[in-house]
Parts: C-alpha cells; sequence; structure tokens
C-alpha cells in the first residue's frame, strides 16, 4: 500500500507493521520512520554499505568521490527536541555526501513563533529542502508529515531522527550495525544474549532496537530495571508475535555474567508528568561501577546511547569492552549510507567500492 493510496484517517489507523510497510516502495525506503520497515537483508546490505563509505572516506580520492555523491541534494535538520550526537551525526553525514545542510534547531527562532503550525513549517522546508531530518517530541508529527507530504507536489522524504517516545528508528540502525561489527568473529548477532538496562518504558532507542532484532535467530533479550521503569507491553508484544525469548528482572548483576551485549539507558526525566517524578525513583542499583567488568565476559559489549549520567562509570571508558564511543561514531556512517539509500545512490558505492578492490 502507498501513501498516496490511503487517506490519513486510514493509515493513522493501521498497525505498525502496516505503516511501516508503506514506508516502503520496490525494496525501497520512501521514509524513514520505523524500525519495523527493515527486514534482515536490508540491514545487512546497510552495514556494508556503511562500511564501504567508511573505507571510501579514508583516502582523498574515496573523500572526493563521496563529496560528489549527493551534491545536488539539500537536507533540511529540523531539530526542535534538543540533540547533540544525532544532530552532529546526521550533520556529518551530509557533509560526508556532500550534501547541503539547513537547520532549525529552537522553534522559536521559526515562524511557528509568529502562530504558523507545525505542518505549514515543514511543508515550507519542502520547498527548499530534498528531504527533512526531524527530531521532535510531537508525538505521531513524523508520520503525519510523511503523509502530509507524500500527497503534496513536492513529496519529499521524511527522516524520523526520534519521534515523541515511540521510535527513533536511525539510532536503532547505528546499533545494529554496531552489533554487526562487533560480533563479525563470533557468528554475527544471531543466538545472542541482549541485556537492557534503565528507563525502558519511556527509552525509545530500546524500543526501535528490541524490534530489529527480531530479525535475528535465537537472540534472547532481558530487560532489567526497576518495576516503574521496566519495558511496556507493546514492545513485548511485538517479541511474543516473532517468538522471541526474554525476561524481565530487577536483579542488574545476575544478568551481567550471561550477556554478549548490555544496552545501558538514562532515566528519561524529560518525559516527566510532574516536576521530580522520576528522582523519586532509586536507579543506583542499575549503574554499571568499575566492579562489574569482572562479571562481564571477555568477548562481551556495553553500550549506551548517550548522553550519560552515572549509569556507567567513567572508570569502564577504557576497558576494550565499552563500545559507546565507537557506537557513536558508527552513527555518522550508518546515515551516510541511509542517505545514499534514500537518494538511490547506493550503487554507486559499491561500483567505486569494486572499481577500488574494497568491495
Amino acid at each position: 500500500m502507498k501513501l498516496t493510496s490511503i487517506g490519513w484517517d486510514a493509515f493513522k489507523a493501521l498497525s505498525l507493521k502496516d505503516k511501516a510497510a508503506c514506508m516502503v516502495e520496490d525494496g525501497r525506503d520512501r521514509h524513514v520512520l520505523f524500525a519495523q520497515q527493515y527486514t534482515r537483508a536490508r540491514l545487512e546490505a546497510l552495514g556494508a554499505l556503511a562500511t564501504q563509505i567508511r573505507f571510501a572516506a579514508k583516502t582523498k580520492s574515496g573523500s572526493d568521490f563521496l563529496k560528489d555523491l549527493l551534491a545536488d541534494k539539500r537536507a533540511m535538520l529540523y531539530f526542535t527536541q534538543p540533540s547533540t550526537r544525532t544532530f552532529l551525526s546526521f550533520s556529518g553525514a551530509c557533509q560526508i555526501t556532500g550534501m547541503g545542510t539547513g537547520d532549525v534547531r529552537d522553534s522559536t527562532t521559526s515562524s511557528e513563533f509568529k502562530g504558523e503550525s507545525l505542518e505549514d513549517s515543514v511543508r515550507t522546508f519542502s520547498s527548499y529542502f530534498d528531504c527533512i531530518v526531524m527530531r521532535t517530541r510531537e508525538q505521531g508529527l513524523a508520520e503525519r508529515m510523511a503523509w502530509v507530504l507524500s500527497n503534496s507536489e513536492r513529496p519529499v522524504p521524511i527522516v524520523n531522527a526520534g519521534s515523541g517516545k515511540d521510535q527513533h528508528p536511525t539510532q536503532a540502525l547505528l546499533d545494529i550495525y554496531t552489533l554487526q561489527r562487533s560480533f563479525k568473529g563470533q557468528g554475527g548477532i544471531d543466538g545472542k544474549r541482549m541485556v537492557f538496562v534503565g528507563d525502558l518504558k519511556r527509552g525509545r532507542t530500546v524500543r526501535s532496537l528490541a524490534s530489529l532484532l527480531t530479525r535475528y535467530d535465537g537472540v534472547r533479550m532481558v530487560f532489567v530495571a526497576p518495576p516503574s521503569l521496566q519495558v511496556e507491553k507493546d514492545v513485548l508484544d511485538e517479541l511474543d508475535a516473532a517468538g522471541v525469548t526474554y525476561d524481565l528482572t530487577d536483579d542488574f548483576e545476575a544478568a551481567i555474567p550471561e550477556a554478549d551485549a548490555i544496552y545501558m539507558t538514562r532515566v528519561q526525566d524529560e518525559w516527566d508528568r510532574e516536576k521530580g517524578e522520576s528522582a523519586r525513583i532509586d536507579v543506583s542499583a542499575f549503574w554499571f561501577q568499575k566492579q562489574h567488568l569482572r562479571l562481564l565476559k571477555p568477548d562481551a559489549i556495553l553500550m549506551h546511547p548517550l548522553p550519560r549520567r552515572n549509569e556507567i562509570s567513567p572508570e569502564v571508558d577504557h576497558d576494550p569492552r565499552a563500545m559507546y564511543w565507537r557506537q557513536m561514531r558508527n552513527g555518522m556512517w550508518i546515515r551516510a549510507a541511509l542517505m545514499a539509500c534514500l537518494f538511490q545512490r547506493d550503487q554507486d558505492v559499491r561500483a567505486y567500492g569494486e572499481k577500488m578492490g574494497t568491495g
């Protein structure tokens, strides 16, 4: 089903799976909104493309090639929710692939301050740019604008860079890419035990990554959190439907020795309904400290979408299993690959790799 063949109310009423299917046409993304729109084959291809871009960027000739790749395209970075890593990652990805950029990071500096609707603002951006990368607190805004623009005279793609508490698909893509690279010599992601820790109720990165992990065989997930921050039913329903084995617990230390990857998260207190709500929850038992390194398997990895607070001690940073700084850098490469795919230039990257002997 295409977004141009369905009304907004009908689209809004679809299941998440069916909405995700609307984002892909002929095996290519029309918009990037949901983790659910990615198959395993597409995840593997996207990771391989990111690695080819990474290798190409190491040489001047490769860098020059990449700077011409999307030199005819422009991206609008519409980040009205605070962000450092995601914004700079997309900005870096655009620079690598030669895309020009514009940005709005504070709605008080745009015509929204004068009363313009969010919908009119995004349609204005589509007049000047070939792609809109959105990070917003507004739940459902990204999918609403994907439908609106698909049914407009200038149907530019929307890339969801974080939407409300729901999804953060490009973070999940970089997380999968990090897992692909980390477990390359260990049989890949299949059969691994993934431990999620912290604020799992409101962490949209956990929601998106858990969905993508259902594409792999024999992955077991363990959700470690205080009861009030435990993962919600909609995530578990998706795991149940996919036949994934999972456990819920509040015993962090017991989960560490069996983990192949631990995904730490901070308390998402920006979503508090009343001031100080999260501060009343004791999460100190869910912090990864230096002494926990002795419990962690030698070939396991420790991840974090960042920013962090107290959930990982800085003393852990220099351990080779601490993957979060490499994880962050992986985001720039996977987003560069995503942009190449979005504008159907991925074949150009592959052809260049074959020509240079890195394909």
